[in-house]
């Protein structure tokens, strides 16, 4: 078994598309625009995760503006090497931590969170 990808549904596909690529540094693998059907799917890889396959699918209901995040999901999570040079990309975009730099609960290394436009929660890890 094989891990593939996280889909998250996005209510302003511009908006969500600058987030990650202008602001986390993601690169988009493909668009597919369904005309017929009202939606698009776009694939993104983070950074440093070409060639793994591991990829976030953000679908856009061209009818739907919002989605009501359930309260079981958590977040997804990314290996960085600097949450401080992360943080400066964000807020060139308007956009911030929502939570931290601080440290893991066993205090061994350096964490933040950030929402996307959507308020999906991304956890940063700076491993020292």
């Amino acid at each position: 078994m094989k891990y593939l990808h996280t889909m998250i549904r996005v209510g302003d596909l511009d908006r969500s598309l600058r987030f990650y690529t202008e602001g986390l540094g993601f690169r988009v693998l493909s668009r597919q625009d369904y005309p017929e059907d009202r939606f698009s799917l776009v694939f993104l890889e983070a950074p440093d995760d070409s060639g793994r396959g591991t990829q976030i699918e953000l679908t856009h209901n061209w009818d739907t503006a919002s989605y009501t995040k359930g309260d079981g999901y958590g977040h997804v999570a990314y290996s960085v090497d600097s949450i401080d040079q992360i943080q400066e990309r964000l807020k060139k975009t308007g956009y911030d931590l929502s939570w931290g730099p601080g440290l893991t609960p066993n205090g061994k290394t350096k964490m933040a969170f950030v929402d996307d436009p959507d308020g999906y929660e991304i956890e940063l890890l700076e491993y020292r």
